[in-house]
C-alpha cells in the first residue's frame, strides 16, 4: 500500500498545498497559471515552490481581487469558519439556519473557484483557506471583516484571567470547569447550541436584546463605562458580551451567528445582476439596422474630427509642456477648433495618439505634429480607418477621463501628458461592450445595471467608493463607443461587435441564458440540485478558460486582432456615404459639399477655401488669404480656375473668379528673402509706399538699392508683417526661385504608438504553459524522488555534495546501467538548481544526458555538477 492511500484504497488527504498541486493533473496546473500568471515569472523550480508562491501577500491580495462577489463572501465566510472546516460548516454559513436553495446551488462554482486558484485546498471535510487569504480576511480591531463578525469566544477570552471565566461559566449556568481552556469551549458549546442558547436568549431583559441587535450585523465593537447599566452587566456576565479593552466590548463571533441564524454575511449575492434595458421594457429595443446606421454615421463624423484635428496640427501643433502633455489654453484652443467640449477633446487627442497619428516632433522647441503614419493613413478606405482607430482605443490604456483631475501629488493630469495610464482600462473596456453584446440585437443596456454587474465581478475591498476607478473607466467606455461610432443609440452595432470578436447574437438564447443562468464568464456549470456538489467541486476548468469574474484582456495573436478590425471594416464600409467627386459653387464666394469628398478634391479645397461650416454638408468659404494660400502651395490661377471648371456641378461665379485673377496678379509681386531678410521688387513705387507706411516701422527696413529693402526681422515674420499691412508677397530661396508651402510640410520622425501598460504579468500562451508545467513537474520529480545518496544525505532543500571523482564514478556508472540521477548544478550565471538525468555518455569533461527537468537531451560540464545521488529503487 503506499503511503499516500488510506486502508481503504482511497487517496489521503493532502497536508499541505503543495501536496494538494502535486494531486492535480497538468490541465488544473494550467489553468492555475493561467488565472494567476505572476506565479509563472519566473517559473517555479517545483510544486513546493510553486505552493509558497502561491501562498505570499501580494499574490494572495491579487487572486483576492480578481473574485466574483460570491466567490470572495464563500472565502470570508471560510475565514470565519473553523480550520480546516467542512463543506456542510461553509454551506451553512452561507445559507443560513433555514436554508437558501440559490446559494446551495451556486456554492460549488464558487469553491471549484477558490481551489482552482490555489485559495482553498483539501476535501470536502476538511477545506482549507490559504493562511495568508485567512489574516487577510479574519476578523480584527484594526481590519474588520466584511462579514461584520468579531473574534470568537476562545480569542476574545485569551487574556482573561481564569476566575473570571469560571464567573462567567457560572453565570451562563454551566459547571465549573478546571483551566480556562476547557471554560472557553464551555461557553462555546452553549453559544452554538441553538436550543440552549435561544433559552439563555429569552431570559435576557428588553433592553439587552436591543443592545445585541445593535451590534449582530457589525460593526461588533461598542463602547461601555465602568459603571454599566444592569442590562449590559446581564450580558457583561454571561460572556454574552466580552471586554476587549478597557471600555470597550465586542459581541463574541458565535453569539452573534446564533442571532443572524447561521449567516456569515447579512446578504449573500449568488447569482451576478442581470444587465437590463434602459428604460421601460421594450422602449430601447430598436431595430439592428437603425443601430447599425446611427453607430455608421457617428463613425463618420468621428473620422472627419480626427481629420480636422490632424489637420489644424498639421503645420505644427501646441507646444509640449516642460513637465508633457498639453496646457490648459491649448486644449481649450483645440475644443473650440473643433466645436466640442474640453473632455471631448481631449478624447480625439488621446485617440489620435493612441494611433500613433501624432506625436512630439523632439526638436528643441518641442511641438506636437502629425506623425508619417498619418499620411499612410489618411489614403486608406474610409472603414479601414475607423477600424485602426477603434482597435487603438479598445486596446489603449490612457484615459482620457483623467484628464483635468489631480494625481497622487495634487498635480493636474493634462492630455498627452503623464499619469494617465490605467492599466484595467482594456479589460473594462472589453467587459463593458461583452455585456452590450450579450443583449439582444438593438438593444440598449441600463448604465447602472452595467455598473451592478461589473461590481459584481470584480467587488471593491476595503471601504466601498461610490465613485471607483472601474465604474468611472465603464461609464467612460459608454460615452467615447457613442462618439466613436462602436455604439448606436447605446447599443452594440454590427461593427462593434465583430470588432470585440463576438458571435452573433440570438434574442431567444440571451434571454433564457439571462434568466436561468449565472452568466459568469469562463465559470464552471451550476448544478441543477443543491445536493450535487462533489463532482463540481473536483471539476477543472477547460483549458483556455479565464477565472470567474473576469474577461481576458483581447486576442494576444496579433493576426486575430488585424482579422477582427478586418471584419468590422467590413461591415461598416457598406454603410459610410461614398466620396463625392464635386462640390456646388455659390456667388457669395462659398462652396457647398453636399457629403463627404474624394482625398484630392478635399485635400485642394482645403488649402483653396476656408471651413466655414459643419453637418449634413459643409459650406467653405473663399477668402483673398485662402486662395493666397493655395497660390503659395504652386497652385497658379489657370489652375484654380480648371479645378473649379472641373469639380463643380454649377458655373464658376464670376465673383470668385475676379477673387483669384487678383490675388494672383498681386502675389509675388514683391520677393522675400534671407539678408536677415529683405524685400525685392521691380516697381520701386511699390518700395516707396511700404517705406512710408508707419505701419512697417515695427519691421525696420531700410533701402539697400533702387529695388531691394533690407530688414531687422527674419524671413518669417517679415512675410507676415507685408501681409498684415495688405501685400502679398511670396518667400523666395537663395537660388531667388519661389518657395512653395505645402500644408503637410511639417511632420515628426517615424514615431510608434504608445504601448499599453499591461496590468500585471501577461497572460501566459498554451506553450508557455505546457512548458512551464513540464519543468514544474521534471522539477518536482528532482526534489521528491527518493535517493541513495553516499556520505550523509543533504538536507531538504539543498543541493548533493560529492567530491569529483565520485561525482565521475557514479556518471559513468549511471551510463551502462541505464539509471537516472540526481543531480545539483550550477549553471554559467551563478544560478543553482535541481535536476534528474539519464546519462547517456561521458567524454572530455562533459556528461551528455536526457534531462527529465528540460525534457531534452542536453550536455553538461562535469565540473559545475556539484554533486550526485542515485534514485532509490521505488
Amino acid at each position: 500500500m503506499s503511503s499516500d492511500e488510506k486502508p481503504d484504497g482511497r487517496p489521503a488527504a493532502p497536508r499541505s498545498l503543495a501536496e494538494a498541486l502535486r494531486a492535480r493533473d497538468d490541465a488544473s496546473l494550467a489553468a492555475l497559471l493561467r488565472a494567476r500568471p505572476d506565479l509563472i515569472t519566473p517559473v517555479p523550480t517545483d510544486l513546493t515552490q510553486l505552493a509558497t508562491r502561491a501562498g505570499t501577500r501580494a499574490s494572495v491580495v491579487r487572486a483576492l481581487e480578481r473574485l466574483d462577489r460570491f466567490a470572495l463572501q464563500t472565502a470570508e465566510a471560510l475565514a470565519v469558519a473553523g480550520d480546516p472546516a467542512s463543506y456542510d460548516e461553509l454551506l451553512g454559513l452561507m445559507a443560513g439556519d433555514d436554508g437558501d436553495a440559490t446559494v446551495a446551488a451556486a456554492l460549488p462554482r464558487a469553491v471549484g473557484t477558490l481551489r482552482e486558484q490555489a485559495l482553498v485546498w483539501g476535501g470536502d471535510d476538511r477545506l482549507r483557506l490559504v493562511r495568508t487569504a485567512r489574516e487577510l480576511l479574519s476578523p480584527s480591531p484594526q481590519h474588520p471583516s466584511p462579514t461584520g463578525l468579531g473574534p470568537t469566544v476562545q480569542e476574545a477570552t485569551a487574556g482573561m484571567s481564569p476566575g473570571r471565566i469560571q464567573e462567567l461559566v457560572a453565570a451562563a449556568g454551566l459547571p465549573s470547569t478546571h483551566d480556562a481552556v476547557s471554560a472557553a469551549a464551555a461557553l462555546t458549546a452553549l453559544f452554538t447550541d441553538r436550543e440552549r442558547m435561544a433559552k439563555l436568549l429569552g431570559q435576557a431583559p428588553a433592553e439587552a436584546r436591543e443592545v445585541l441587535s445593535r451590534l449582530v450585523w457589525g460593526p461588533p465593537y461598542g463602547q461601555v463605562t465602568a459603571d454599566p447599566a444592569a442590562h449590559l452587566r446581564w450580558l457583561l456576565d454571561r460572556g454574552l458580551l466580552l471586554p476587549t479593552a478597557p471600555g470597550t466590548v465586542v459581541l463574541p463571533r458565535e453569539v452573534a451567528l446564533h442571532l443572524r441564524g447561521g449567516r456569515a454575511h447579512r446578504e449573500t449575492e449568488p447569482v451576478p445582476p442581470p444587465v437590463e434595458p434602459a428604460g421601460p421594457t421594450g422602449t430601447r429595443q430598436g431595430s439592428p439596422q437603425v443601430v447599425d446606421a446611427t453607430a455608421a454615421g457617428q463613425a463618420y463624423t468621428a473620422l472627419a474630427t480626427v481629420e480636422e484635428l490632424l489637420k489644424d496640427w498639421d503645420e505644427g501643433g501646441p507646444a509640449v509642456l516642460r513637465a508633457g502633455g498639453l496646457s490648459v489654453r491649448d486644449l481649450k484652443r483645440t475644443a473650440v477648433a473643433l466645436d466640442v467640449s474640453e473632455p471631448v477633446a481631449a478624447f480625439w487627442v488621446e485617440l489620435a495618439y493612441a494611433a500613433g497619428l501624432i506625436a512630439s516632433d523632439g526638436e528643441a522647441d518641442e511641438r506636437y505634429a502629425a506623425t508619417p503614419a498619418h499620411d499612410e493613413w489618411r489614403e486608406r478606405p474610409a472603414a479601414d480607418r475607423w477600424a485602426e482607430l477603434a482597435g487603438a482605443w479598445l486596446a489603449a490604456t490612457r484615459t482620457a477621463g483623467l484628464v483635468g483631475g489631480r494625481d497622487a501629488k495634487d498635480r493636474t493630469l493634462a492630455a498627452l501628458g503623464p499619469g494617465l495610464d490605467r492599466s484595467v482600462a482594456p479589460e473594462v473596456r472589453r467587459r463593458v461592450l461583452a455585456l452590450l453584446a450579450a443583449l439582444p440585437a438593438g438593444t440598449s443596456p441600463d448604465p447602472e445595471s452595467v455598473l451592478a454587474r461589473l461590481r459584481w465581478e470584480r467587488p471593491l475591498r476595503g471601504p466601498q467608493q461610490e465613485d471607483d476607478l472601474r465604474s468611472r473607466l465603464a461609464r467612460w467606455t459608454l460615452q467615447e463607443a457613442e462618439l466613436l461610432g462602436v455604439t448606436g443609440r447605446g447599443a452594440l452595432s454590427a461593427h462593434g461587435r465583430a470588432l470585440l470578436g463576438a458571435p452573433e447574437p440570438h434574442a431567444a438564447d440571451d434571454a433564457a441564458r439571462t434568466k436561468d443562468s449565472p452568466d459568469v464568464p469562463g465559470s464552471p456549470d451550476v448544478p441543477d440540485t443543491p445536493g450535487d456538489k462533489l463532482p463540481v467541486h473536483h471539476r477543472a476548468a477547460p483549458a483556455g478558460a479565464p477565472a470567474a469574474g473576469t474577461v481576458p484582456p483581447g486576442p494576444a495573436d496579433p493576426q486575430a486582432r488585424a482579422a477582427a478590425r478586418a471584419a468590422a471594416a467590413r461591415l461598416l464600409a457598406p454603410l459610410l456615404p461614398e466620396p463625392l467627386d464635386h462640390v456646388l459653387l455659390q456667388a457669395d464666394l462659398t462652396a457647398v459639399a453636399p457629403g463627404p469628398l474624394q482625398r484630392p478634391l478635399a485635400d485642394v479645397l482645403d488649402v483653396l477655401a476656408d471651413v466655414e461650416s459643419k453637418g449634413g454638408a459643409t459650406v467653405y468659404r473663399f477668402t483673398p488669404a485662402s486662395v493666397r494660400r493655395a497660390l503659395d502651395a504652386g497652385r497658379s490661377a489657370s489652375d484654380l480656375h480648371a479645378f473649379l471648371a472641373a469639380h463643380s456641378r454649377t458655373p464658376v461665379p464670376q465673383p470668385l473668379a475676379y477673387l483669384i485673377d487678383d490675388v494672383a496678379r498681386r502675389h509675388g509681386h514683391l520677393r522675400v528673402g534671407a539678408a536677415s531678410a529683405y524685400v525685392r521688387c521691380d516697381d520701386d513705387a511699390v518700395l516707396n509706399e511700404i517705406l512710408a507706411d508707419k505701419r512697417s516701422a515695427a519691421l525696420r527696413l531700410r533701402r539697400l538699392a533702387p529695388t531691394v529693402l533690407a530688414a531687422q526681422a527674419d524671413p518669417a515674420a517679415l512675410l507676415e508683417g507685408l501681409r498684415a499691412l495688405g501685400y502679398a508677397p511670396a518667400a523666395e530661396s537663395a537660388e531667388g526661385d519661389v518657395v512653395i508651402t505645402r500644408a503637410d510640410a511639417r511632420r515628426t520622425p517615424p514615431r510608434t504608438p504608445p504601448e499599453p501598460v499591461p496590468e500585471g504579468p501577461p497572460v501566459p500562451d498554451a506553450t508557455l504553459l505546457a512548458a512551464a508545467v513540464r519543468a514544474i513537474r521534471a522539477g518536482d520529480l528532482a526534489s521528491t524522488a527518493p535517493r541513495k545518496a553516499p556520505g550523509t544525505p543533504p538536507a531538504p532543500g539543498e543541493l548533493p555534495r560529492t567530491s569529483p571523482a565520485e561525482t565521475l564514478a557514479t556518471v559513468q556508472a549511471a551510463v551502462l546501467t541505464g539509471e537516472a540521477l540526481w543531480i545539483g548544478y550550477v549553471n554559467a550565471d551563478g544560478a543553482a538548481s535541481q535536476r534528474v538525468i539519464a546519462p547517456v555518455r561521458v567524454e572530455g569533461g562533459f556528461v551528455t544526458a536526457y534531462d527529465h527537468t528540460a525534457d531534452e537531451v542536453r550536455t553538461y560540464p562535469l565540473h559545475r555538477i556539484t554533486g550526485v545521488a542515485e534514485l532509490a529503487d521505488d
